[in-house]
């Protein structure tokens, strides 16, 4: 495992509202989902992004400053919108209309904060469509010289196979789902075979494949492997932001230095509690004492 100083942990990228076809908004985004568990576990995260200037932009602010978070890495865009996620339904199932030119994609490398101290650094790949963004991105990146978690998030049409290498080639721990594992390698080879791949092409240290229903594997570079069964949830009340629980947990255990079997255990522990409440950001703080109880045993 890399070396992770006492720094703080740099989160980059999208925040936005789901909004369904009955007018009702959810504040999310990957990137800002993993920012707020981090900031219930006690990490204090640097959140970096950008809103609107506008109503949506506000409601951002303001549920970050109740929540103790930091917003001098919020930026606000006087000509783009808050970004926005159109939900519809179609035959039964959610369909996403991730609109374009949103705030997000404008994040001002010359707006960065001053950061003392990175940890390590975080981002996903859909607030990297632009060019304006994915500067800033490296600008960040460039300047803090943290080990960097890959979270990959292959939408069409916001991603292409360059950019991502370009990605994979810096980052120290990926992330990604066994049908982007496969995409990435432009194969349908196995997907122990696909981690070890990726592992030796991009020098990873940890790679971490999750499987929906069937768990998740981690890989390391040292060739170790394990897997974890998700754990019985009672009801599953919403399975948004199940993903983004689980690697805020991986986040927290690279940070306190747990093994990767603890690590693996303790994101899915986390992310099957999460399916069984409303939405991806949980504003109780209760919701979470007792896993900070439990994990510091």
């Amino acid at each position: 495992m890399p070396d992770i100083g006492n720094g703080q942990p740099v989160i980059f990228g999208e925040v936005l509202f789901d909004i369904f076809p009955d007018g009702s908004r959810v504040l999310g985004g990957a990137p800002f989902n993993v920012a707020w568990h981090l900031q219930a576990f006690g990490c204090d995260p640097l959140f970096v992004s950008r809103i609107g200037e506008d109503a949506l932009g506000e409601q951002v602010s303001a549920a970050m400053r109740q929540w103790g978070m930091q917003i001098t890495g919020l930026q606000v865009d006087p000509v783009h919108p808050t970004g926005e996620v159109r939900v519809s339904i179609e035959n039964g199932e959610p369909a996403y209309d991730i609109v374009a030119n949103q705030a997000y994609d404008y994040i001002n490398s010359a707006d960065l904060p001053a950061i003392e101290s990175v940890s390590l650094s975080y981002h996903g790949t859909l607030a990297l469509r632009n060019h304006q963004s994915a500067s800033a991105l490296d600008a960040l990146l460039q300047s803090g010289h943290a080990p960097v978690f890959l979270d990959i998030n292959l939408r069409p049409p916001w991603w292409n196979r360059e950019a991502a290498k370009r990605l994979l080639e810096r980052a120290t721990w990926l992330k990604l789902n066994e049908h982007e594992l496969a995409e990435l390698l432009e194969s349908d080879i196995d997907v122990k075979a696909g981690a070890a791949a990726l592992i030796e092409q991009y020098g990873l240290s940890l790679l971490i494949v999750t499987r929906g229903k069937q768990g998740a594997s981690m890989y390391s570079d040292s060739g170790k492997i394990l897997n974890v069964a998700p754990e019985g949830v009672s009801k599953v009340v919403d399975t948004v932001g199940a993903g983004d629980a689980f690697t805020s947990v991986c986040l927290l255990g690279l940070m306190q230095a747990w093994d990767m079997q603890k690590i693996l255990q303790r994101a899915q522990q986390f992310a099957s509690a999460v399916v069984g409440v409303r939405g991806a950001t949980i504003v109780d703080r209760g919701f979470y004492e007792p896993f900070i109880s439990e994990w510091q045993k």
